[in-house]
């Protein structure tokens, strides 16, 4: 079965029972600098069965496996979806200060719901019909909120997060509202770091977008590390690799 079909297929299938499905993904998780970035794809069933879902989605994959150029190609396909009113998309970033602040599985989903709550407020995503002060014991137990959209996360499910949300692991290779999510999460955030690389000169950053590249270590041991530098993130990869009396550059800050 052709990949779109498999993408489409598995959408198609989650949607049952709901209004839209929304995709969400990140990417910058695993960076030694600059945001954590997510992105969120609300999509119909219309949508899902449409002509472009059919023969245009089959472009559409987990963004690490293209190249910034099919990326962007596709960024300004999914803008076309948009204009049109076949989909919504939005992003969500966590700095680093948040980062450093919440770790990076706090910031990563706060930036998640920043993504979300451009799409979705918590308000809207709930149907609520709740009874009245009329109603009976029984019925206000009874009552459950109807939820008009499910959400897709890709990877495990996460604890403590606002939105009801069903963790797919892969789900940016199974899922085609999670794999465009992964792309508007990926072309915003390599557009972050290529700006970013402009204001820190040096370290790379329009290159490796802020991972743990050689060049970009040996950047930092030549440099030290910016206010972009995830401090936590540096401590954990030169612990083995620098002597630890050699640790003062990762308090030091290029000049911009």
């Amino acid at each position: 079965m052709p990949k779109r079909r498999q993408l489409r297929a598995f959408d198609l299938k989650q949607i049952e029972g709901f209004e839209g499905l929304l995709g969400v993904d990140e990417a910058g998780r695993g960076a030694l600098a600059g945001p954590v970035v997510a992105g969120a794809v609300l999509v119909n069933k219309a949508f899902l069965e449409s002509k472009w879902a059919s023969t245009q989605g089959s472009k559409v994959n987990d963004s690490k496996q293209l190249s910034s150029e099919e990326r962007e190609e596709i960024w300004e396909a999914l803008e076309k979806c948009v204009n049109h009113g076949l989909i919504h998309i939005n992003y969500g970033i966590a700095h680093v200060a948040e980062i450093e602040t919440l770790n990076i599985l706090g910031a990563t989903k706060l930036a998640m719901k920043r993504a979300l709550e451009g799409i979705y407020s918590p308000e809207v995503f709930v149907q609520r019909t709740e009874p009245d002060l009329f109603s009976s014991v029984k019925e206000r137990e009874a009552f459950k909120p109807s939820v008009s959209c499910k959400i897709l996360v890709d990877g495990l499910a996460l604890r403590n997060f606002p939105y009801p949300h069903l963790g797919i692991v892969k789900g940016d290779a199974r899922s085609l509202c999670i794999a465009m999510a992964s792309i508007v999460a990926k072309v915003t955030r390599d557009r972050l770091m290529i700006t970013l690389d402009k204001k820190h000169k040096g370290y790379g950053f329009a290159q490796h977008k802020g991972y743990g590249t050689e060049e970009h270590r040996n950047a930092l041991l030549k440099l030290g590390k910016s206010v972009e530098h995830r401090e936590m993130f540096l401590r954990k990869l030169f612990s083995e690799r620098v002597d630890p009396d050699q640790m003062d550059f990762l308090s030091g800050s290029e000049s911009t």
